[in-house]
Parts: C-alpha cells; sequence; structure tokens
C-alpha cells in the first residue's frame, strides 16, 4: 500500500497542483503492478531470441541418445506437437520441455510476477496444448516421454531414464 498523505500535508506548486502524488490506498492498475526492468522494445528483442528447436536442453538429449548409439529424426512434421525426437522403427517419441514455458512446478517453472493477464493464459493454454498432444499420439499408439529442463541436470539419472524408454 501506498500512503496518501493528508491535505494539509502536501507542499503545493505553484501551478497549485500537490508536488507529490496522490495515490488512493485501494488504487488498482499501474501502482500496485510490478514494474519491469526494461522497457518494451527491449523486452521484445529478447523475447525474440528465446527458440523453439535446437535449444540447449534439447541439444543435451540429442547428444546423450546419439552417444548411447540411438539414431531418431528431428521435429517431424507429420505427428502432433513435432516431437523433438522421432523413433519412427519403434513408434517412440520424446519432448524436451523447457520447465518456463510449459508450467511445470518446479522452481525454474514459476509464474512471472509481471502481466499475469498475459502469462497465466499462454502457459494455461502451452499445458492443456501438451495433454491434448500426447493424447493424440498415444491414440495412434506411439509411446511418449516428456522430459522437463530441471530433470536434465543429473545426467546419469537421464541416461537410465533414456536406456529403459528407449529399450523397451
Amino acid at each position: 500500500m501506498l500512503p496518501t498523505p493528508s491535505a494539509g500535508s502536501c507542499k503545493k506548486r505553484k501551478d497549485g497542483a500537490p508536488s507529490v502524488a496522490v495515490v488512493p490506498a485501494k488504487t488498482k492498475g499501474w501502482a500496485t503492478r510490478p514494474v519491469d526492468n526494461i522497457n518494451r522494445i527491449e523486452r521484445s528483442q529478447q523475447m525474440s531470441l528465446v527458440r523453439s528447436k535446437n535449444t540447449k536442453p534439447e541439444m543435451l538429449v540429442r547428444r546423450l541418445v546419439h552417444g548411447m548409439g540411438f539414431r531418431y529424426r528431428l521435429h517431424q512434421a507429420d505427428l502432433p506437437g513435432r516431437p523433438d525426437l522421432v523413433f519412427r522403427s519403434q513408434r517412440k517419441v520424446v519432448f524436451v520441455h523447457g520447465c518456463f514455458w510449459h508450467g511445470h512446478k518446479c522452481r525454474l517453472g514459476r509464474m512471472p510476477k509481471s502481466r499475469l493477464e498475459y502469462w497465466q493464459p499462454k502457459i494455461t493454454g502451452n499445458r492443456n496444448r501438451d495433454v491434448r498432444t500426447v493424447r493424440r499420439l498415444r491414440g495412434m499408439r506411439w509411446r511418449v516421454l516428456v522430459l522437463w529442463e530441471c530433470q536434465l541436470h543429473n545426467l546419469d539419472n537421464l541416461t537410465r531414464r533414456m536406456q529403459k524408454f528407449l529399450s523397451s
């Protein structure tokens, strides 16, 4: 809450207006919204650099799987959701999801504090689309593995999961 000065505590400017901003106690909008550190143009430029293919987490999984001797196709457009890795002969696909963009319930997937009216529907929509995509693939008799960005830090565990998924 911002303090509201009483009428007698404000000094008047030459034009008669108070020298401090008087904000009502129950203000909604700009007074209660967190401020972004950078302007809209810089934020737009920064967001335009976010990639959907060949991300660092995806590249880590690709190098690991290739090193294990498995071969795969990338981003097959004929499959729902364009999976990151496709093993056609085994009818298996792997998605490598970024925790933030796909709304994972971990510390990397936390909701932004600014522009919630934009981010909540966006991330909820991404999650709903992910669920529909997995259902469609399973309905087509494909096996699906979803790897989250936060799970990639433990390479031993990741290797075991990939070996188990691809060997079964």
